[in-house]
């Protein structure tokens, strides 16, 4: 079985978490202080990149500016970790552009999602390193402001190395089985934005992931059409349908609700598929590692997604 080549060292007591904006600017003001109060009450030093702190139109500043200050906590041997503070847009426009070289050599845990799905996924793709698919600075501020601080602490488990384990109750659109493999994917338009670049994933034996938020419901239907044409879902282990929020209509109405349309696309495969998992733009997002080996089991009860050691 396909597996990652170099996993990073799991974070202890006084390592060190570097904070940036490598796509757009932190729309939450008092969202950089909270999530650094909540690292360094973990434990962690939080070292703060330049981008956290400026804004250049909806980025958090120009691409050669937002590349160099991912480069430089890239490249830093004492940072541990990266914590992207925020996805939006605009990580496509320097991916090419990012020097591995020196993270190769010394891997820290990436983390982030939405925009930053690119870049985890990138990681996988070119050079097997897993990353984490987790919350960013707003979901720390949006915890501290509403209480539920579970997707919090899940975060801070899996960064010092427990497996994550996730069982949520059963849904009626499941498809049951039981199958392992390499996790990829994360959010959808990222995704197939990332087909036919050196960022794009064989998607032989893996188990999928997707999310998305402010779509229309008639681009997503395309969106799964256009990963059944690419052959994509032909070749899956298991498939994970997570949040779709904010679903947009058109003046007429597309007719059938998000998930019974997107399980209507996928009666012709055999693979265990559970909907409603909580990860996406959503309160509810379990952090998740690209490129680590899960066990996805979907039952009449429960589904269970564990992390194989």
């Amino acid at each position: 079985m396909e597996t990652a080549k170099t996993t990073p060292p799991f974070l202890k007591a006084g390592s060190r978490v570097g904070m940036v904006c490598p796509s757009s600017k932190i729309s939450y003001p008092n969202a950089i202080s909270t999530c650094a109060q909540t690292l360094q009450e973990w434990g962690f030093e939080v070292i703060l990149g330049k981008t956290v702190f400026t804004t250049f139109h909806n980025f958090s500043d120009t691409d050669n500016n937002r590349l160099s200050d991912l480069q430089a906590l890239l490249d830093r041997e004492d940072i541990h970790a990266i914590l992207c503070a925020r996805g939006g847009y605009g990580m496509s426009r320097i991916i090419d552009k990012i020097d591995f070289s020196h993270f190769l050599k010394h891997p820290k845990w990436i983390i982030g999602f939405s925009d930053i799905t690119l870049l985890l996924n990138h990681l996988y793709a070119r050079y097997q390193i897993p990353s984490l698919h987790a919350p960013m600075a707003g979901a720390f501020y949006k915890a501290s402001q509403e209480g539920d601080k579970i997707y919090i602490l899940n975060l801070y488990n899996t960064l010092i190395g427990k497996p994550p384990c996730y069982s949520i109750p059963t849904h009626a659109l499941n498809k049951k089985g039981v199958s392992t493999g390499v996790l990829v994917g994360g959010n959808l338009s990222i995704l197939l934005h990332s087909i036919g670049t050196p960022s794009a994933w064989d998607p032989t034996g893996k188990i999928l992931f997707i999310e998305d938020i402010d779509e229309y419901q008639y681009r997503i239907d395309r969106m799964i059409i256009q990963l059944k044409r690419t052959g994509i879902l032909n070749s899956l282990a298991g498939l994970i349908i997570g949040s779709f929020s904010h679903v947009l209509q058109t003046t007429t109405p597309f007719g059938t609700e998000i998930n019974t349309m997107i399980a209507e696309h996928l009666s012709e495969y055999n693979y265990p598929i559970c909907f409603e998992f909580p990860v996406g733009h959503e309160t509810a997002n379990n952090p998740l590692i690209i490129g680590g080996t899960y066990r996805l089991s979907v039952q009449d009860q429960e589904t269970r997604i564990e992390k194989m050691i």
